[in-house]
């Protein structure tokens, strides 16, 4: 997965509000406007018009570009607000506190079908996000808010479970890239690598089970409460 920080954008430090909660998850975005098919170069140049057009806002008052990340349709992830950061994109308070926002670089012309290399990105990221203790909920931009977004094609994607991150099997060998090494843990090497990932993904688990059954134990007693 080929990831693009602000850094490397020539982005500043987002001043964008911190993270009040924890991350139940992710909502996917598309720009919700013609999108030419161009070729990848411009694709970084397109995302930094968008943080513009954001920032130019004054209706809004956005704070940075309103969404964590973005995914261009030719695989690469560029950095936005980021992670720890409140997404400004979701709609309402409520849910910018409690669901970053992904935006597919797609649109209702032009780039309209997402392609393998982006869902395989986005798979990729919701994972790596998972590991830093994201929750597991994905939905569209559409799910509790009245808009068209993501567009049919990527909703559809969403619906069916096809931005389920793929869940490799412990005995396979698991090598990540660089970016999922060293951006994601800080590990360097393929076997601190391997442990960091088991270990991460491991008490992800857990600690959705426990939010699970938390959910289950409050709902239980606001029934015997209303009674």
């Amino acid at each position: 997965m080929d990831y693009v920080s602000r850094a490397e954008l020539g982005w500043p430090a987002s001043a964008a509000p911190d993270q009040a909660v924890p991350v139940k998850g992710f909502k996917i975005h598309y720009e919700g406007t013609p999108v030419p098919v161009v070729e990848h170069s411009k694709c970084a140049g397109r995302w930094t018009a968008i943080r513009n057009s954001h920032l130019a806002n004054t209706a809004e008052g956005y704070s940075d570009v309103a969404y964590n990340w973005a995914v261009c349709n030719h695989g690469t992830v560029y950095e936005g607000r980021g992670w720890g950061k409140q997404t400004g994109a979701n709609g309402s308070q409520t849910l910018n506190r409690d669901v970053n926002a992904i935006l597919w670089m797609g649109g209702t012309s032009g780039v309209v079908t997402p392609s393998a290399a982006a869902v395989s990105s986005i798979k990729g990221l919701i994972r790596d996000l998972r590991l830093k203790g994201a929750g597991t909920f994905i939905g569209g931009h559409r799910d509790g808010y009245a808009t068209s977004c993501p567009g049919d094609a990527m909703y559809s994607l969403v619906k069916s479970g096809k931005l389920e991150p793929d869940v490799p099997k412990e005995e396979d060998d698991v090598s990540l890239d660089r970016n999922d090494a060293v951006t994601i843990w800080g590990y360097k090497t393929t076997g601190e690598t391997r442990d960091a990932y088991w270990f991460q993904r491991d008490t992800n688990a857990l600690v959705g089970k426990l939010r699970a059954e938390v959910a289950a134990l409050t709902k239980l007693v606001n029934q015997l409460l209303a009674k």
